[in-house]
């Protein structure tokens, strides 16, 4: 071993040696009272304290406390206890090393990322995000559709660190994996029906029907609505922060012979809603001069034209700097949560469609061998309407325009094909497979401007979204027939792999455990640009680049509930290109090298679980997109959106601790706790709109410092088996970067979360059972800026030296969402 591998393993040990003082959400925090059958070790003995929980990380069903993987589980009582009802709900930071945020104000994306490997803007045609969403082993290859609502979900799987040998490409940061209730050939099911604060309601039901010919058939269907919690005063226009999710699910699970079983299931869901409200924070935070309009509509400051050109020691210099007035009718909001714009802009629903079939065959040829395959169509449609800004990102103008609404159609089918071969013998458990993915993703794209100043700002019209005559850049509607498109691309991606791993355990040491597993992956993708800033074109684009990441973990179980592990680990984001630039440019992959120390370990006859993990990760390659919007009305090209991406330069630095501890006291009572340090750091990176000049760069949505607690507390109630449960949980975040090349941070949050449930009430002699409860979402109704920028606060530079000071306003920011609360009633027989 080098001196660099010993001294990478001292530190290493003694990251996780500190992360005992900080132990905090268990990576399975269900004690025995509220244990998900779905992920309860099966036929295993009533247990005294914590209970198992299986897990299939390794594509096996194992012990996740004898896995040496750092994982978190999610199980359908935390669900229920926390009222998630999509990904975007995770966003609290109920995991701390996962972070969950919306791409742009949008719900209808959603950017995902675990261990610092966080993207900002994966929501195109040619490229990929750093973690990997998986729906019953089906990777999703766009993150549009990623907020739709969750169906019958068995546990969640968050699988944290490299996952290339076995999940393969774009799993640098870790996988999310979304398992769902299986089919159990038995009559049952739930209904659930709530309602609460903001209009909201919520109904769903899951069936199961008996067996039949050996074919079990399950049934799940979803609604899930909130009103608006930012009022728009625009008439027949939507406000912000609204959602309308349905959705339905059909699984068949066939058994026709001993040892053989095939499942296929398809899914169609429908999500409806609009952006988070972007609001201004603070206007000209830097005391820049503030000038006047004159009659002539010239901006002046002291009686003089503003913004002149003027040649000073042989370079153009920008005299008499002023920026425009604020509107007297916009409000700067500071750190205020706004609960109605003051100006009413159009805005009409984000529509998000996914649809998907996919088919499970499972083999046991012998005892020791089980053939497995997974194959998969799937497909998502997005027409995006996003109107967030209103006058908050524009600065006023006499007779101008303002509000970007920004729109986006976008189409993806994607077809996947898994064989997996997964078996043991003697001292060997092992997995190999082979992998094809192939997509295909189109996207139009425009930003019109929907209304218009008068000449002093104290009034404003909507603009027509039906345009007569030439449509041009300056002549726009959004009705269809009236958009102007300013861009438009379309890609094709086919990747291919071959993997295996293995698990070795000597017969004369049975508590070593070494693991040895690689993945060949060949990457395939191209794709043409073939529209930008509203000029047709032709840019097209190619990636052909094959990869092997290695992985090998050695484990050792110190006794029978404590258990060690080492591990080193490769993962890769593929390259690609960025359809908002102005040439379809192509980037590189990112790599990441993983070192990991942990620990497991069942204390105090399991009434006390701690997880420990420290680790070292250094990536090359870091893809770093810088982005311009031109926020002047003066200029040829306002409202338009460029963004270029860049690979870092050098090594990036990312290190980090996690504990998680779960404590079962006293019967009933279940307290736990999970803390994540994060620190990265990423070599400063040439700004293409800066001449190219070195810039300091940043990860997003990624908090130093994280943390998760819960208490649930149950206990009976003389009725039957009926129960009382209560659940409190707090979730705190520091402040934060949310865009790669601006040096702002968003505020540091702490959200309170609970549920009062009656459980388990009966119903009738036949078994069916009632569960009413009362749950609370941001119980504080705490409010903090998720996403901000300064984008606007400080003047651009010109082609020729001179600065511009045309699109200079302030920060603007999104808040996270109000309270929510409400009541719900479930009936299972």
């Amino acid at each position: 071993m080098s001196y660099t591998s010993r001294a990478r393993l001292r530190l290493l040990t003694g990251i996780a040696a500190l992360a005992l003082p900080f132990a905090a959400q268990a990576e399975t925090p269900v004690a025995t009272t509220t244990a998900d059958p779905a992920t309860s070790a099966p036929d295993a003995p009533e247990a005294q304290g914590l209970t198992e929980v299986v897990v299939t990380a390794t594509r096996r069903e194992t012990n996740l406390q004898k896995t040496p993987i750092a994982i978190s589980v999610i199980d359908p009582v935390i669900i229920k206890d926390r009222h998630v009802q999509s990904l975007l709900d995770l966003g609290d930071g109920a995991i701390p090393s996962l972070r969950v945020a919306t791409f742009e104000a949008r719900q209808s994306a959603l950017t995902i990322g675990i261990r610092g490997i966080v993207p900002f803007d994966q929501n195109q045609t040619a490229r990929d995000g750093g973690v990997g969403v998986y729906v019953d082993g089906v990777y999703l290859g766009r993150s549009q559709g990623l907020n739709a609502a969750l169906f019958d979900v068995a546990r969640i799987e968050v699988l944290r660190g490299p996952q290339g040998t076995l999940f393969g490409r774009n799993t640098e940061g870790g996988a999310l994996s979304i398992v769902t209730a299986a089919p159990t050939g038995k009559f049952g099911g739930t209904l659930t029906a709530g309602y609460g604060n903001y209009g909201a309601y919520n109904g769903q039901f899951h069936v199961n029907l008996p067996e039949f010919a050996n074919i079990s058939l399950k049934f799940d269907g979803v609604s899930q609505h909130q009103d608006a919690t930012v009022r728009n005063p625009l008439p027949g226009s939507y406000g912000w922060n609204y959602y309308n999710r349905v959705g339905g699910r059909a699984t068949a699970l066939w058994k026709p012979a001993p040892g053989l079983s095939v499942t296929l299931a398809y899914d169609q869901a429908k999500d409806e809603n609009t952006p988070f409200y972007s609001q201004l924070v603070n206007y000209n935070p830097n005391r820049y001069n503030v000038g006047a309009y004159n009659s002539a509509n010239v901006l002046t400051f002291n009686g003089a034209a503003c913004n002149v050109k003027a040649s000073k020691d042989n370079t153009t210099v920008t005299t008499n700097p002023c920026i425009a007035p604020l509107s007297p009718l916009v409000k700067v909001a500071g750190g205020r949560r706004l609960t109605a714009a003051e100006i009413g802009v159009p805005q009409q629903l984000s529509v998000d469609q996914t649809h998907g079939l996919f088919s499970t065959v499972k083999w046991e040829v012998a005892p020791s061998l089980e053939l497995r395959s997974i194959t998969a169509w799937r497909g998502v449609s997005t027409d995006q309407w996003d109107n967030s800004g209103g006058p908050h990102r524009t600065v006023f103008q006499p007779n101008g325009k303002f509000s970007r609404y920004s729109l986006s159609w976008m189409n993806q089918h994607q077809f996947s094909q898994e064989f997996q071969a997964v078996g043991s013998v003697p001292q060997l458990d092992y997995t190999a497979g082979l992998y094809y993915f192939a997509e295909k993703a189109e996207e139009t794209a425009a930003t019109p401007t929907s209304n218009q100043w008068n000449a002093n700002g104290t009034g404003y019209t909507v603009l027509s979204p039906i345009v007569t005559g030439t449509v041009s850049s300056g002549n726009q509607g959004w009705a269809v027939g009236s958009r102007f498109l300013q861009r438009g691309s379309r890609a094709t991606a086919h990747s291919y792999a071959a993997f295996a791993q293995a698990t070795f355990t000597p017969e004369a040491v049975d508590a070593f455990h070494l693991t040895v597993g690689g993945r060949y992956t060949k990457d395939k993708r191209n794709g043409t640009l073939f529209l930008v800033p509203g000029k047709a074109t032709n840019f097209p684009f190619t990636f052909d680049k094959g990869r092997f990441d290695p992985m090998v973990t050695a484990a050792f179980d110190a006794t029978d509930t404590i258990h060690l592990f080492a591990k080193y680990a490769t993962g890769y984001r593929a390259g690609g290109a960025n359809s908002r630039s102005q040439t379809f440019a192509p980037f590189g992959s990112e790599v990441v090298k993983s070192y990991e120390v942990g620990s497991k370990m069942d204390l105090f006859d399991r009434h006390v679980r701690l997880n420990l993990a420290g680790y070292i990760m250094d990536r090359t390659g870091t893809q770093i997109d810088f982005d311009n919007v031109d926020t002047n009305p003066n200029s040829p090209t306002y409202g338009n959106h460029t963004e270029e991406t860049r690979n870092a330069p050098g090594k990036s630095k990312i290190r980090g601790v996690e504990a998680d501890l779960t404590v079962n006291p006293v019967e009933g009572l279940t307290l736990t706790g999970s803390y994540a340090y994060t620190y990265t750091d990423v070599p400063a990176t040439p700004n293409p709109f800066k001449n190219n000049a070195l810039t300091k760069v940043f990860v997003v949505f990624t908090p130093r410092n994280a943390a998760s607690a819960s208490l649930d507390y149950e206990l009976p109630v003389a009725i039957g088996e009926a129960k009382a449960r209560f659940h409190l949980d707090g979730n705190y975040s520091d402040a934060m970067y949310s865009f790669q090349n601006e040096p702002v941070k968003t505020d540091s949050s702490f959200i309170v979360n609970g549920r009062l449930a009656l459980a388990d009430l009966p119903l009738n002699d036949g078994g069916a059972k009632v569960t009413l409860s009362l749950w609370v979402r941001n119980l504080f109704d705490e409010a903090h800026i998720y996403r901000r920028s300064a984008a606007n606060s400080s003047p651009t530079v010109n082609n020729d030296g001179s600065l511009n000071y045309g699109g200079v306003l302030g920060d603007y920011a999104n808040f996270n969402p109000p309270r929510t609360i409400g009541l719900e009633g479930a009936i299972k027989f």
